[in-house]
């Protein structure tokens, strides 16, 4: 699954299709943008579901209560329910979670300074495509 610079033999040897989709269903829920966003807002500590809302612009109720049962499903966080009226539900990121901040902040770190430069090469592309429209797009 990951690229390496060694023979072809050994690649294929090293290439399992279980362990692709596997991976790719750990990559699709990691990679998706409400669990960046989620994880990384987690990282600042316990959070209750309203905090999470408000603290990430545009998550509707719907897909933070998806984002987070996901979440908890895979052992990323874990959610607290205390016996309270009304009850008090908080979410805190595991070990697991807590180990997924460095490489998400390495890609926004990644994005921020990339940000201009893809702006750009996407502005130029528009600007091709839309002169020369009979030209497929890649």
């Amino acid at each position: 699954m990951i690229p390496t610079h060694t023979s072809d033999t050994a690649r294929q040897q090293a290439h399992d299709p279980m362990e692709c989709r596997a991976l790719s269903d750990i990559l699709v829920r990691i990679g998706d943008k409400w669990t960046i966003l989620v994880v990384g807002t987690l990282g600042d500590g316990a959070m209750r579901f309203n905090e999470i809302k408000r603290s990430i612009n545009g998550i509707s109720q719907r897909m933070l209560t998806l984002t987070l049962r996901g979440l908890v499903r895979d052992g990323l966080a874990t959610r607290k329910q205390y016996p309270t009226i009304p009850p008090k539900v908080e979410y805190t990121l595991t070990a697991r979670g807590l180990s997924l901040l460095p490489p998400i902040v390495a890609l926004t770190d990644w994005a921020r300074q990339h940000l201009l430069e893809i702006k750009a090469s996407r502005a130029l592309f528009d600007l091709e495509a839309e002169s020369n429209p009979t030209t497929e797009a890649p």
